[in-house]
């Protein structure tokens, strides 16, 4: 094949990293020091904690039908702006809650940035499918979605930076992103436009971005059309085990704290040392299947191999709560983040393999509406369990978080074995997969 020329679409991706190290950046501030606003300034309980954690994942949920939807609708250009927004003016809402509102102060703030940030994978997969060409989907959404990892490694540098261990300015972390945010706003609108429309794309570029995808019409397709096929579960299964990384998210400096007394200083080095794992997992995690598939594998086989090492990279973490030594527990987590977040890469690529390019805003939506409910139905477990009985429940937790992995992975091959790819229309395209599933690049 032709060596493609131009590299504009870096520029584009260099945009999805920007936006999802603020989003991540956003949500994980509350990890960080969700203990110290417990302990010095808020007195909640563990209920109480689980009961903001489920404000946000309930919004999300949400969210993702809304956006996803929306985003289809309206395309990633005003789709994107309107959920960094959103979820931008509710992350500076939380330094106005007081004491006196308590937790549900917090729960309301956490609802709205739950909503808006909802958006963010939603348009960055569809951003990916728009201008990227199959072979380099998977290694372009790890590389974006290493701004995840990256948003929740400046995340405590920032928290230490502002606020002392009894809880003294911590409002002021809530502001920090509103600049941010702001900056990105105009420089995705300066920069993006559909590849077909875009001025400063080359013709090579373009052709390239295109060489293994299809043409499509522009009508739009339903999520009652969407929930006929089995696809659409597949994808949504595979999908469920974000709630083991929203545990990850809003539970590890907990368990950390709880588990080892470790406050907000002794918490920023054991959380960096996990995001940065996750991060490596991320774009290695895209690498290798996007590697595979260069070296003549089919793009089926490529994406459900790599998930599969994931999912056995990830299994260890179940003895994390048994340890009694942290650096264990904390290498333990980091290397079933890695693991999470390569696979992670590989399932959003999947909703691109599979799906057409003007319904996957959408499908990712409803995929990450399985994902967010299954985390608010184990936050209410959770903190319940840890309320009423103890530590147990972090047992438990992380008994679900190694396992459900190989769980979702079979159940996703039963039902979908060939990963065929469906035309606009979602009926099989047989013709068009073993065109491209047996192509080597």
């Amino acid at each position: 094949m032709e060596k493609t020329k131009g590299n504009y679409r870096w520029r584009i991706l260099a945009l999805l990293f920007f936006a999802t190290t603020i989003n991540y950046l956003d949500r994980s501030i509350i990890n960080v020091l969700g203990p110290t606003l417990r302990n010095h300034i808020f007195y909640w309980t563990d209920q109480d904690y689980a009961n903001i954690a489920i404000a946000f994942k309930v919004a999300y949920s949400i969210g993702l039908l809304v956006m996803g939807g929306f985003i289809d609708k309206f395309g990633t250009r005003i789709g994107y702006t309107v959920s960094i927004v959103i979820w931008s003016f509710f992350g500076m809402l939380h330094a106005c809650i007081t004491k006196s509102m308590g937790w549900i102060g917090f729960a309301l703030a956490r609802f709205g940035l739950g909503f808006g940030e909802s958006g963010n994978f939603p348009a960055a997969v569809k951003t990916v499918a728009e201008w990227f060409p199959k072979r380099e989907r998977a290694l372009a959404n790890g590389l974006f979605n290493a701004g995840s990892n990256i948003g929740a490694i400046i995340a405590p540098l920032i928290v230490l930076l502002i606020v002392s261990n009894d809880g003294t300015n911590w409002q002021f972390v809530f502001l920090t992103t509103g600049f941010l945010s702001s900056l990105w706003v105009l420089l995705w609108l300066k920069t993006y436009r559909k590849p077909e429309v875009h001025p400063k794309l080359s013709k090579e570029e373009l052709s390239y971005i295109n060489c293994d995808s299809v043409p499509e019409n522009t009508d739009k397709l339903s999520w009652k059309e969407l929930l006929k096929v089995k696809e659409t579960y597949a994808f949504a299964i595979l999908k469920s085990t974000d709630a083991v990384w929203l545990f990850y998210i809003f539970w590890s400096g907990f368990f950390l704290n709880r588990n080892f007394g470790l406050e907000l200083n002794g918490l920023a080095l054991p959380l960096m040392i996990i995001y940065v794992a996750a991060d490596i997992g991320s774009i290695s995690g895209g690498w290798i299947s996007s590697a595979l598939i260069k070296r003549g594998m089919s793009v089926n086989r490529s994406r459900k191999l790599t998930l599969l090492v994931c999912a056995l990279v990830i299994s260890p973490v179940v003895f994390a709560p048994q340890t009694s030594n942290q650096w264990i527990a904390v290498a333990l987590i980091a290397l079933a983040a890695a693991g999470h977040q390569a696979w992670s890469a590989n399932i959003m690529t999947i909703a691109s393999d599979v799906f057409p390019k003007k319904a996957i805003a959408s499908v990712i939506g409803i995929g990450g509406m399985v994902g967010y409910s299954l985390g608010v139905i184990t936050d209410l477990l959770l903190g319940n369990v840890l309320t009423n009985s103890g530590a147990i429940g972090y047992v438990y937790a992380f008994g679900f978080a190694g396992s459900l992995y190989l769980v979702t992975l079979l159940i996703a091959q039963l039902m979908m074995p060939k990963m065929t790819p469906l035309d606009e229309n979602l009926k099989n395209n047989y013709l068009y997969a073993n065109s491209v599933n047996n192509m080597k690049f």
